[in-house]
């Protein structure tokens, strides 16, 4: 089964309608496997690292700071008590790896829900190759054309002779992301509010999706 998006040129001019897998961008979302995607993501991000000192690892604190019995104040043996200031903590963090995993055919499924979420906002294009040079105004022309606006993700193989101006053009526009579609990810597909997709890009991740 398919359904159709129109494609532009990078002058913004259309190309007509193209047929898109209807597997990949017209599948009933699925929330709960794209929760834990985009959990599993963010949690592989972390880089636990976050580390705390306890009272044995606290410098200092070797002696006793008053005896014992006789003046009137609660016993204490150390200095780098937690109840102390400068003391240790009690359970503070230590180095841990945060990364969980997920079966490949639920990152596919989540993968899939994501773009078929967001099909209404993907703007296919042929290419970037009206950019001639690597600058921004010629970016900046092509999303114009385009009428897009806001925060959006760029999904194309920018490595490709088409688009070889495309990643100098694009970094100094704010809100923009590029990626190749290789690196599409749920949570850059939900935050961005226009998705810009080159034919390629699009071929590419239906080959990879539909398996």
């Amino acid at each position: 089964m398919t359904k159709q998006l129109i494609i532009y040129n990078s002058d913004g001019s259309q190309l007509g309608p193209i047929d898109i897998d209807e597997k990949v961008f017209g599948t009933e979302p699925n929330m709960h496997v794209m929760h834990l995607a985009l959990k599993r993501q963010l949690n592989n991000a972390r880089a636990g690292t976050a580390s705390a000192k306890t009272r044995s690892e606290v410098r200092g604190g070797g002696k006793k700071p008053w005896k014992q019995k006789g003046t009137g104040r609660a016993r204490a043996g150390s200095t780098r008590s937690p109840l102390f200031a400068g003391g240790g903590v009690i359970f503070g963090p230590k180095p841990r790896d945060y990364s969980t995993s997920m079966p490949v055919k639920a990152r596919r499924l989540a993968l899939r829900s994501a773009l078929s979420a967001r099909t209404e906002s993907i703007k296919l294009i042929k290419d970037f190759s009206a950019i001639t040079n690597p600058k921004t105004k010629e970016f900046i022309k092509v999303l114009d054309s385009l009428s897009v606006s806001g925060k959006i993700l760029v999904i194309t193989e920018f490595n490709n002779a088409e688009n070889q101006h495309l990643k100098l053009a694009s970094r100094n526009v704010p809100n923009v992301k590029l990626i190749l579609p290789s690196n599409i990810n749920v949570k850059d597909i939900l935050e961005a509010d226009q998705i810009v997709m080159t034919e390629s890009a699009l071929n590419e991740i239906t080959e990879r999706l539909n398996k």
